[in-house]
Formats: C-alpha cells, sequence, structure tokens
C-alpha cells in the first residue's frame, strides 16, 4: 500500500522514519513518499521538499516567508491527490498539517491519520471540530490525552511514546564509553552540561547566549551544543567563541554522558528525561512579559515542558519568557550540578515515575498494526 507522510521539524523526522520502518514489517510492499527530512529519506520512497523548508516559527519569520509557505501547502495538496495515497499520514506540525487534512478531507476520501495529535489541549481547542471532521484516527503519545479527547466525544489511540522507542534502541545499541566519547570529541574530563537550544535559529539565538553565559558561573565543568540538524555550523560560530564545544548528529551520544543539561522546551526535554540527565527548561521568547500575560491568561496548561505535563507536577524547573534571565539560569543549575544534591535526587526519582506513565518501548509498531488493519478493512 502507499503511504504520504508529513513533518515539519527534526523530531517529526524521527519519529516518523522509525513509524516507516515499523510499517514495512506488517506491509512489505509499503511505498512511501513524503515532506521529511534524512532519516525518512534512509528507510526509502520519495522525498517531495525537505522539512527545513517548511519550519518557520515566530510571527515575523512567518510573515516574512507567507508565499513560501503558502507554495509548499498548494504544491504539497496537489502531490498528494496526484499520487493518491491508501493513506495520508500526518506527524504534529498542526499549523501546516491541519490545511492539509482539511484539503484533503474536502477533495478526496483517502484515510487521514493522525500521528503525534496537535496539542489543542494547551492553546485553539476550537480545533477539535476540525479534528472530528478532518481525522479519521488520531495516534496519541502523551497518555493524558486520552482524557481530554473523550471529554470531546473523540476516541483516540494512545500507542505509547516514540521518545521511548528511540532512546531505548539507542541505548541496547550503543556501546561508546565516557572515556571514548570524549576522545573523540576533543573533550576534556569535566563533567559535560549539554546544552539543547532549540532546532530552529530563531530559538537559538534566543535560549544559547544566555545558557553559555550561565555556564561561565560554573568552569569546573564543560558545555557542549547539541548542533541542531540543518542549521550549519558558520552559524554557531559566534556563540563557540569562549571554547564551548558542539556535537552535531550525536544527541543521544551526548545526553548519554552528561550530567546535566539546559533544554529548550519541546520533545527534547522528555528525551532528556528518559535518559535520566537532571535539567532545567530554558525558553526565552521575544516580548517576554505579553507571553507570560498570555500564558497565565490564555493557555489552558500549567506547564509548557513534556515532563511537567506527563507528571501532572512540576518535576523540572521551567525557565519562560520573563523567567528566563540570566540569574535564574545560574541558580537553577546550580541546584542540579552536585551529584548528592537534593533537587538532583528528587529530579532522578521523579523521572522514573514519568517514564512508568509513559508505558514500555513499541509505539512505532503498535500504530503501524492499527493504520495497516484499519487500510486491510478498509480495502
Amino acid at each position: 500500500m502507499k503511504y504520504y507522510l508529513i513533518v515539519g521539524e527534526a523530531s517529526g523526522d524521527l519519529h516518523a522514519s522509525n513509524l516507516m520502518k515499523a510499517i514495512k514489517k506488517v506491509d512489505e510492499a509499503a511505498e512511501f513518499r513524503f515532506f521529511g527530512g534524512d532519516l525518512m529519506s534512509a528507510v526509502g520512497g520519495e522525498r517531495v521538499k525537505h522539512y527545513r523548508d517548511l519550519a518557520y516559527m515566530g510571527f515575523i519569520p512567518v510573515l516574512l516567508h507567507l508565499r513560501t509557505i503558502f507554495s509548499n501547502m498548494s504544491l504539497c495538496k496537489r502531490d498528494i491527490l496526484s499520487w493518491r495515497p491508501d493513506a495520508l499520514i500526518l506527524v504534529d506540525y498542526p499549523g501546516f498539517n491541519m490545511s492539509i487534512a482539511e484539503y484533503v478531507n474536502k477533495n478526496s476520501d483517502i484515510p487521514i491519520y493522525y500521528y503525534i495529535s496537535p496539542k489543542i489541549w494547551a492553546w485553539k481547542e476550537y480545533r477539535i471540530k476540525n479534528i472530528k471532521r478532518d481525522v479519521d484516527e488520531l495516534f496519541s503519545i502523551l497518555p493524558f490525552e486520552v482524557e481530554f479527547f473523550a471529554g470531546h466525544n473523540y476516541k483516540i489511540h494512545y500507542i505509547g511514546n516514540p521518545c521511548v522507542d528511540a532512546v531505548d534502541a539507542f541505548l541496547k545499541s550503543d556501546n561508546e564509553s565516557g572515556d571514548e566519547f570524549r576522545r573523540a570529541n576533543n573533550l576534556s574530563e569535566k563533567p559535560i552540561v549539554a546544552l539543547l537550544a532549540g532546532s530552529r535559529k530563531q530559538e537559538i539565538k534566543a535560549n544559547l547566549p544566555l545558557m553559555l553565559q550561565a555556564m561561565k558561573e560554573y568552569p569546573q565543568y564543560q558545555p557542549v551544543i547539541a548542533g541542531a540538524p540543518g542549521i550549519d555550523k558558520e552559524f554557531y560560530a559566534t556563540y563557540l567563541a569562549d571554547g564551548a564545544h558542539i556535537l552535531y548528529g550525536g544527541t543521544y551520544r551526548l545526553l548519554k554522558h552528561s550530567h546535566a543539561a539546559l533544554v529548550t522546551s519541546g520533545t527534547a526535554t522528555l528525551e532528556t528525561a528518559l535518559f535520566r540527565v537532571p535539567q532545567v527548561v530554558c525558553y526565552a521568547t521575544p516580548m517576554s512579559r505579553l507571553y507570560s500575560w498570555l500564558k497565565k491568561h490564555f493557555l489552558k496548561v500549567k506547564f509548557v515542558s513534556l515532563v511537567n505535563l506527563i507528571a501532572g507536577s512540576e518535576v523540572v524547573r521551567e525557565l519562560v519568557a520573563a523567567d528566563m534571565r540570566l540569574a535564574n539560569v545560574k541558580s537553577e543549575i546550580g541546584k542540579l550540578l552536585p551529584g548528592d544534591s537534593p533537587c538532583r535526587l528528587t529530579m532522578l526519582k521523579e523521572y522514573d515515575r514519568v517514564i512508568e506513565i509513559l508505558g514500555e518501548a513499541g509505539a512505532s509498531e503498535r500504530a503501524a498494526d492499527i493504520m495497516v488493519a484499519l487500510l486491510r478493512e478498509r480495502k
């Protein structure tokens, strides 16, 4: 059968590639066409556009690239109807994907599966009516979403979390020791603090300078930046002037050997927890006071990090918008650096609870089994 997938960022590329591998196990004749990244291309199929051509974040960048965004959307819609897949699989990225879902639903009978559901419980809850209308099956990777969607009379599939799969597979296959990792990357013997400053240039510009400045307070530790896919080293050059190291294509390797981390909110916060690395969530935003006011009055959730949302409590400290100040970053990371600090030990214990809530590995396989079974029933 033929599967068309759409992702809009690096994490989507990772999870979609694992889903594609799982689909191939139950449908050996599977053909893929996609808007995606290098990991999806490695699985096989035809890439129409790289997600780098889609990913714009923030009001001004989106406004400046509206023509490109609409052009990509138009291309995607035409390409799906022309290729006539047996299923359209949308992966997160709701701003783009919900528009695609509406169009495909109106103009075809192609079943639409949403893998990694839109986070409408945090913002834009009104989108539930669009999901009910345009999405045939919703696949959730966050356990608390089941209750949320049930409250809207919409049944979804909780299939576990693909981050659990990815980290589990990595830990089983990676035998690199700490010494080998340091030698391979010209690192000293100092304990490592990982800096995961986001996957887009706007995020990196906003967060990385504060992260690096905070780490100057702790010269006995070495900061190592996780280079974002698609962001070349020249972009990071300004931030490397003070001797920080950068590692490309090895975020999991970095987390495995890190003592602590400063992490921009997103999937990376959950991955850091799965590696059991104590972290501070850092998310600077333009017009931070306005964002803080909007968060207080309009956001439906108390937290921005997946770790805290899954736990239902503040497991990791979140420095968002107006709270993302140098003094706060210094203070919060400082609480986690001593090996026997109460904050560190409590966080590690809470990580175990989060991991238990998420359940066992196998999300990609469970999703693939359901998708292929539904398509075979349809045929």
